[in-house]
């Protein structure tokens, strides 16, 4: 996906992707999350940030659309303080830190020490080409010991263009092992719940919750 696709899209409006509550996912698994410090790769406007600051955590997040960030803090009636970073834009209020501007930029030294990631919308968002330099950069980011909670879309890709796209759990495996540990948590057939699947086309659609580690983390928890 280009830069001007999400930047057309967040304008338009056109974010169907995006909860105006907490995921279900996140609220079922959150407790994966150890330490205090998350990292939210493509986090748009996305409440699940409120959720984890509520929950005690200092909550980075880093979004492409200046409009998406923009919204996120009107509509949580915040008044962030905001200062340039590099090639980013940082935007702070209380425990709550986006980075606006391209993932691929930020740097383990704008970012800091994190314990955890939540990924809904980011690995899900990628085309083919840039999800291995994705998770590559997620590991030069995320030094052990680290913990996320990775949740994907698992559909026949030939029905649909995606975004969001089909991400299968051998694929899933592939690109994050040997880096890191991957442990399938949850499975969900969901198509019943997404209408906007059904009316592209998709005949079976399979959300999945995984959770993942560096190689020297245990499995347990």
């Amino acid at each position: 996906m280009e830069r001007d696709f999400w930047i057309s899209t967040w304008q338009a409006g056109k974010i169907g992707f995006h909860l105006g509550s907490v995921n279900p996912n996140l609220l079922a698994h959150h407790q994966v999350l150890r330490g205090t410090r998350v990292f939210v790769p493509l986090c748009g406007k996305s409440v699940d940030l409120t959720f984890l600051a509520q929950k005690g955590r200092q909550v980075v997040g880093v979004e492409l659309s200046e409009l998406a960030v923009t919204q996120f803090f009107d509509e949580q009636q915040l008044t962030p303080d905001v200062s340039r970073d590099g090639e980013l834009t940082r935007y702070a209020s209380g425990p709550i830190t986006i980075f606006c501007g391209d993932l691929f930029a930020l740097t383990p030294a704008q970012l800091g020490r994190v314990d955890a990631f939540y990924d809904r919308a980011a690995l899900v968002a990628l085309p083919d080409e840039l999800r291995r330099r994705y998770v590559s950069h997620m590991a030069t980011l995320l030094p052990a010991p680290v913990v996320g909670l990775l949740v994907t879309f698992e559909y026949p890709q030939e029905q649909m263009s995606g975004p969001p796209f089909s991400v299968p759990q051998a694929l899933v495996r592939a690109l994050y092992e040997p880096a890191f540990h991957v442990e399938l948590r949850a499975s969900r057939n969901i198509l019943g719940e997404e209408p906007r699947f059904a009316d592209r086309g998709v005949t079976s659609l399979m959300e999945r919750v995984y959770r993942i580690t560096r190689s020297d983390e245990p499995t347990d928890g």
